[in-house]
């Protein structure tokens, strides 16, 4: 029978859990981090969208997640897993899709969200430029015209 405490905590990870956008799990062998408990995290995420990642939930496992930029979350762990070697990311959850280790690393790699708005705003504006200079091109070039034509009449 569960102790109050154990369902209470339960219940609080798995309102944690509600409505994330991205989890990642981590083992931490080695690190000085308070280790979770897996069972507890095992009930936590039993009959949720996260179920699938019960099967990874073994030895030190670290949770983490977010309920924001799931690239902000991967760059975050892969430059933390680069400082600390015994840090080695398990699995993730992205936005209703189980990710491997590999994935996880590639979604580290794309540009921040930020960055993705200033590409596709100069890219934007690279093109109006560009459609200004075509929507001048005539005007310039009559001015040109009876320019030369103006001179040729005075001479």
């Amino acid at each position: 029978m569960p102790t109050q405490a154990k369902v209470d905590a339960v219940a609080e990870l798995r309102s944690r859990l509600d409505g994330v956008k991205t989890v990642v799990l981590t083992e931490y062998r080695g690190l000085t981090v308070q280790q979770l408990s897996d069972r507890l995290a095992r009930l936590a995420i039993k009959s949720s969208r996260l179920e699938q990642l019960g099967a990874h939930l073994t030895g030190p496992t670290g949770v983490v997640f977010s309920k924001e930029d799931p690239v902000a979350l991967a760059k975050t762990l892969h430059t933390f897993a680069k400082a600390h070697q015994a840090l080695a990311i398990k699995a993730g959850y992205v936005e209703g899709q189980m990710l491997p280790p590999a994935q996880l690393r590639a979604l580290a790699d794309l540009p921040s969200r930020e960055q993705l708005r200033a590409q596709l705003v100069g890219a934007i504006q690279g093109i109006l430029v560009q459609l200004v200079g075509v929507l001048r091109a005539p005007q310039r070039e009559l001015v040109y015209i009876l320019q030369q034509r103006g001179k040729n009449a005075a001479e």
